[in-house]
């Protein structure tokens, strides 16, 4: 299902939004589309979990730990040793 949004923004603003959507051959509205699906999946809690996930990942590597590691400890704390 198609919705619209009503925004109101600057006129020169307006101006150079439209030349720039232009020079990518794209229309305003497919410009704007594209923006906000960009935003919504960057912000998105899968992509804060998957990044978070990437970050400790990182930091374990660092730190010399290794997936046999990790899953060693999982086991533990799991049998509550």
């Amino acid at each position: 299902m198609v919705s619209q949004i009503l925004i109101r923004v600057d006129k020169e603003l307006k101006s150079k939004f439209q030349r720039l959507s232009r020079t990518e051959q794209k229309s305003v509205n497919q410009k704007v589309r594209e923006l906000m699906e960009d935003y919504v999946k960057d912000h998105s809690m899968e992509t804060a979990m998957r990044n978070l996930w990437d970050e400790v990942g990182q930091s374990l590597k660092e730190k010399g730990y290794k997936a046999s590691d990790v899953n060693k400890k999982i086991k533990e704390v799991r049998t509550g040793r």
